[in-house]
């Protein structure tokens, strides 16, 4: 006679359960078995607790993790127990603080939760060897790492020469969308302006809902509307969109008009990054591109 893996038939009782109660009830369950596995791994004289003599199990108590959160014993045992509760974004960094969860861990925790998970800051200037070598290894293709905000982290000799003019000019912190807005040659150098540029605004507007609460963000929106009355009206709108492959459209002053396809790829290992690579988008772009180069 066949035997059922325990676990397979906790996975099917939890299917049923969604298609009976909906997923939220599969949600509240899956957060209150992760919370569970995540207080049994720290001990209490991790957190300075003496250990006691009267522990059934190993780990920290209910109790003991509510006390260290700062939050009601009624309430951590309601959400462990996956009664349907909400939890905001300030208690459920209390609980990832005292069951010392990493970045995975209190991301999993706010999806289970179903709150919207606040990212770490965006992406620093720090960029490891390894995506500077994959930034160089990209030549003769112009390649840049940026981050959600679009400030320019990185970027390879093709891009510095492809956009020299434009990296010179006094954009903050090197950010595409404050040089597209504030150089008063962008209209001329990105011919495509009218219809990439609200793209580039709409695909922020989108990110943007994931940093209301961060200065960095705030400060940075605000300075750009004020002193851009342009990117002031699209922001605005408040259309959104996904970054998508595009071409661009640039007139180079020595070589010409160029159609670029514009292509980002995500970095693992920096959070809301991204190397965005443009290839021809056509064979007389294949030809002037060279052109492009500084000797």
């Amino acid at each position: 006679m066949a035997t059922t893996d325990p676990a397979i038939e906790a996975i099917d009782t939890r299917v049923g359960s969604a298609e009976t109660n909906g997923t939220s009830a599969v949600r509240r369950e899956e957060l209150a078995e992760f919370l569970r596995g995540r207080r049994a791994r720290i001990s209490p004289t991790d957190v300075g607790l003496s250990p006691g003599i009267r522990r059934r199990t190993p780990g920290l108590r209910r109790e003991e993790v509510a006390q260290l959160a700062g939050v009601g014993v009624t309430w951590y045992t309601w959400l462990e127990q996956g009664r349907p509760i909400r939890a905001s974004g300030q208690v459920l960094d209390a609980v990832a603080r005292t069951l010392r969860l990493d970045q995975a861990e209190r991301e999993h925790l706010y999806r289970l939760a179903d709150v919207a998970t606040p990212p770490p800051e965006t992406a620093t200037a720090t960029v490891s060897p390894a995506v500077e070598q994959i930034l160089e290894s990209l030549d003769p293709l112009p390649a840049s790492l940026t981050n959600s905000r679009y400030d320019v982290l990185a970027s390879n000799k093709a891009h510095e020469d492809l956009f020299w003019r434009w990296a010179t000019m006094p954009c903050e912190r090197r950010n595409i969308l404050s040089c597209c807005f504030l150089q008063p040659d962008a209209r001329k150098r990105f011919v495509n302006f009218d219809t990439e540029v609200p793209r580039l605004v709409a695909t922020l507007r989108a990110r943007f809902a994931r940093h209301l609460n961060e200065p960095s963000w705030t400060g940075f929106i605000k300075r750009l509307i004020a002193a851009s009355p342009e990117f002031a009206e699209m922001w605005a709108r408040h259309e959104v969109a996904n970054p998508v492959s595009r071409t661009k459209h640039f007139l180079h002053p020595e070589a010409g008009l160029l159609r670029l396809r514009s292509t980002s790829l995500a970095v693992a290992d920096m959070p809301e990054a991204f190397i965005t690579v443009y290839t021809p988008a056509d064979e007389d772009t294949s030809r002037r591109l060279p052109l492009t180069r500084r000797s």
